[in-house]
């Protein structure tokens, strides 16, 4: 579809707003109900008069639980007048209308006031032929009054209000609607401390047609206000200390205060607007995600990052039923690639990754390790060099995964998948308080793989546990400790080979090594703690620490050289031990503050790490295997350790960022970074120490409020371990990256982001002229260019998408050796992708959706230096069909629908992973 028609494809929804009011002093009224200027408060007569008029129009509502309620309440008269007060005084308010201005149809709440109703409201079932009303979204903002809270849907005047009262908790049950997603999963709403006096705001589905309200008052109860308005409802929610003042006297003309022309209005200390934070059940962002925090260490909008970030969200993990960090990445981020499928190694931008990040916090030294998706909430690609706040990495970017928290509220979820290839895989994801007062919660994952593969010989086993915990030490301190172990039995398969005229001739499950002699395990084990303590609404301290290990031991076959005769390959046996860990601790302050007008967020922060690896590894010849009629029979051979040793490499890094609001629409993010590192091994042959500047600085510009306009200059470092032949050691690679961009907010729904870049990475090894066998020399220069292209989120209601194009120009532009021009490796020029499902959202097939998937990977180079050898290019076409009734879920994925043959990547021309056939899966799932 072309852009324009999405442009055109835009959705008009109603809003539920729920404005939550902070505590504040008595205000005075300065206009009458019709909005005519006045210097005096409201006289008793004319208010009774007005309130009359109301109470006519509640009497006659069709409503059969507010009429009489409000016929009979005594206090109706006094929230009524204080309601009026803040209605038209609030100038934060969304176009609330009046009272008095307000058509009020038969059938819905207009005003719920805190009066007595049955406790135990009746929920029936919906009958036959009714339809419940969706509310797709619930969104909060805050503002200089308190607190908005929109729950979005098109229908809100056919839902009628129930009200009640427990001790400090207001409870409004609201039948005739339900919590759903645009995908139709059901969704919980939960707002933790919005003010000082409410404790906690949550919306959740409580039974077919009722969705309920509770508003928990800190230390009384809070009186609650219904409006209705074209925009939706609109719940008024007073702290007790305001609604229960004793009516004021009408002033003096000594006491009575200027007219609002005269007097200035008090400004708020605190800046409007500030974040909320949310905890939702299910995955309220769908395919549209506003915030994510590896670029800046905040929980900042993309919209204002002058960088290039794309996050596929859970709810795409889960249509898309990926397991693997290496799938989710392949089908959904145009212009990143897998160096190997040994490794979780990506090419980002034309430059290879080592390893990826968990939470912000480096997963070891090396990305060989496997990234199991059972606990992940998103995976956050960034996309140019973040060095400025991660320290040492390649100037391409980084991905990071940001795992699953503990839920205030219980829930559980079981699946189940089987499928092609013997493959089976049950999951188990659990949540909820461990105390009555929830200040502790818990979440557990867990799941266990068994699989084949259309490979032959070659299979899986994999178990996964990760439990976290998160524990609320005060009102203003939290402390979450994470852990996880993976165990993994896979088969170290290299794939096939090329010819020596770049032909792929053999079949795609031949097997090149000997089976018997695989015998590798890996165990991963990660652990962490991140405890936060606010010292104000501005200020914060963030402390966390991580270590992970992995263990990779046992005998496996692999190729040493290219094979003879374009036949018979020579093959190695390896029995080695790999033991990496990584020890990191990083400590980060920030706060917020103007000076003058200029709004600023401020970060710093200090990271210590250490990461070590330790190996020991014996090797034999093994017979030459014929490609063509390969015998799989041989012996194991006697292996004798022949290496063996441990690497250390100790960093510190101090780094500064300052978010700055110069105007509403003008931001500029400024960096920089310290690293100190060293690098040494057990014996003393080496020693290494490299330190190195990263900066950063950035501008985003907003003409309109949608549209962001950014430009941004960076630089990331990398140490280069050895010496030159005159005994200097190796300066660290740098990268020095432009971008610029635009980032557009098409609809509420639908965001996307166009980013042109050019990286330059210079103090590249290349060959010394005067001994180019056994020396190096720091002259190498390699360049890459291009854009990208992003685009997600909901169309129409259930429609949903997630596309995506790069264009990625990476070559050798100075080197001693390799010619000008050459193309690094695994980087296709033209990638793109295409993930799109539609769910029927009513009628006798709601529930039942569809998914259609495109992926396209252009030709790249299989060798590096280039020869003839390239990994041909590919679409493949992916679908899916799934189900959704109450909390049951089914679904069945087809990957690679019309059985192309195609090759992910290659390592070398030896080594050759070809993709998977046409292969089925079905899921079936239930959440309660």
């Amino acid at each position: 579809m072309k852009l324009d028609k999405f442009f055109q494809s835009l959705l008009l929804t109603g809003a539920v707003v729920v404005v939550v009011n902070t505590p504040a002093k008595g205000e005075e009224v300065r206009e009458d109900i019709q909005g005519k200027s006045s210097t005096q408060r409201i006289g008793e007569s004319a208010f009774d008069e007005k309130v009359a008029v109301t109470e006519k129009k509640f009497a006659s509502s069709k409503s059969p639980v507010l009429a009489p309620s409000i016929q009979k309440s005594r206090l109706f008269k006094s929230q009524l007048a204080s309601s009026l007060q803040r209605a038209k005084s609030d100038k934060t308010s969304k176009n609330i209308r009046q009272i008095s201005e307000i058509e009020l149809p038969a059938t819905s709440a207009q005003m719920l006031v805190q009066t007595p109703t049955p406790t135990n409201p009746s929920n029936p079932e919906p009958r036959s032929g009714d339809q419940v009303v969706a509310i797709t979204s619930v969104k909060a903002d805050a503002t200089n009054k308190g607190v908005e809270v929109i729950l979005e849907t098109t229908q809100g005047t056919r839902l009628q209000v129930t009200n009640r009262s427990t001790g400090n908790n207001f409870i409004a049950d609201v039948s005739g609607g339900q919590l759903r997603l645009p995908s139709g999963e059901a969704f919980t709403f939960r707002s933790e401390k919005p003010t000082e006096v409410i404790t906690e705001i949550t919306v959740t589905n409580i039974d077919a047609n009722t969705v309920r309200v509770t508003v928990v008052g800190d230390k009384a109860l809070p009186t609650v206000e219904l409006f209705d308005d074209d925009a939706g409802l609109v719940f008024g929610i007073t702290s007790a200390a305001i609604a229960t003042q004793p009516p004021q006297q009408p002033q003096t003309p000594q006491t009575q205060e200027k007219p609002a022309s005269e007097t200035p209005q008090e400004q708020p200390t605190a800046q409007p607007d500030q974040p909320i934070e949310l905890v939702v059940t299910g995955e309220q962002d769908g395919y549209n995600v506003r915030n994510a925090t590896t670029a800046t260490k905040t929980d900042t909008p993309l919209r204002d990052i002058p960088q290039s970030i794309q996050v596929i969200p859970n709810q795409v993990i889960r249509d898309q039923n990926v397991n693997r960090l290496q799938d989710a990445v392949r089908n959904n981020a145009p212009g990143v690639s897998q160096f190997s499928n040994q490794s979780q190694a990506f090419v980002i931008r034309g430059f290879r990754q080592d390893f990826n990040l968990r939470n912000g916090f480096r997963s070891g030294s090396t990305a060989t390790k496997d990234v199991d998706l059972a606990d992940v909430e998103r995976i956050e690609v960034l996309r140019g060099p973040a060095s400025v706040l991660l320290g040492q990495l390649q100037p391409g970017g980084v991905i990071n995964t940001v795992t699953k928290q503990p839920l205030s509220e219980p829930y559980y979820s079981v699946k189940f998948t089987s499928g092609q290839f013997s493959f089976y895989r049950p999951e188990l994801d659990l949540s909820g308080p461990l105390t009555d007062d929830r200040s502790l919660k818990y979440r557990l994952n867990l799941a266990y793989q068994n699989n084949g593969s259309f490979r032959d010989f070659v299979n899986e086993e994999r178990i996964f546990v990760a439990p976290v915990l998160q524990w609320d030490i005060g009102k203003n301190t939290t402390l979450t400790v994470d852990f996880s172990y993976t165990y993994n039995n896979p088969t170290l398969d290299y794939g096939v080979v090329a010819l020596s005229d770049g032909s792929l001739v053999l079949p795609i499950n031949r097997a090149l090594f000997y089976p018997s002699l695989d015998q590798v395990t890996v165990e991963q084990y990660q652990a962490s703690y991140r405890l936060e303590h606010k010292f104000s609404d501005n200020w914060q301290l963030r402390n966390g620490f991580s270590f992970y290990s992995a263990k990779q031991s046992g005998g496996y076959t692999y190729v040493v050289a290219d094979f003879i005769d374009d036949r018979f390959l020579d093959k190695l046996y390896a029995d080695d031990l790999f033991i990496d860990q990584d020890y990191r601790m990083q400590t980060d302050l920030t706060g917020k503050f103007t000076t003058g007008s200029i709004r600023h967020q401020l970060l710093i922060g200090f990271e210590l790490g250490r990461s070590t690896n330790y190996f020991t590894s014996g090797t034999a010849l093994l017979p030459t295997i014929d490609i063509f009629n390969p015998n799989y029979n041989v012996t194991r051979p006697d292996v004798q350790i022949d290496n063996y040793g441990t690497n250390f490499t100790d960093t510190l890094g101090i780094y500064i960022q300052d978010q700055i609001d110069i105007t509403d629409n003008l931001h500029l993010l400024v960096g920089g970074r310290f690293d100190f590192t060293e690098q040494y091994d057990s014996f003393g042959t080496f020693s290494q120490g490299d330190q190195a500047f990263s900066p950063r600085v950035g501008i985003v510009y907003q003409p309109i409020k949608p549209i962001s306009l950014y430009a941004s200059y960076s630089q990331s470092f990398n140490p280069v371990i050895g010496r030159s032949r005159t005994n200097s050691v190796f300066e660290p690679e740098r990268g020095t990256q432009y971008e610029v961009g635009v980032k557009a907010d098409i609809t509420n729904t639908v965001s996307a982001t166009l980013a042109a870049f050019e990286i330059t990475k210079s103090n590249v090894l290349t060959s010394d002229p005067v001994d180019p066998i056994n020396f190096s020399i720091q002259v190498g220069e390699q360049r890459s260019q291009g854009f990208e292209f992003t685009i997600g989120g909901e169309i129409l209601p259930g429609w949903n998408i997630l596309a995506g194009y790069a264009y990625t120009d990476a070559r050798v532009t100075e080197d001693n050796r390799i010619p000008e021009g050459t193309f690094l490796r695994n980087v296709p020029k033209n990638a793109a992708n295409l993930w799109t499902t539609y769910e029927i959202q009513s009628g006798d097939y709601k529930g039942l959706g569809f998914g259609l998937g495109l992926v396209f990977v252009g030709e790249q180079q299989g060798d590096f230096p280039n020869s003839n050898f390239q990994v041909p290019s590919y679409v493949r076409t992916d679908a899916a069909l799934f189900y959704r009734r109450d909390n049951w879920r089914f679904g069945i994925n087809v990957n690679n629908l019309f059985d192309v043959e195609y090759y992910e990547t290659a390592s070398r021309r030896t080594i050759v992973y070809p993709g998977a056939p046409v292969n089925v899966q079905a899921t079936i799932s239930y959440e309660f």
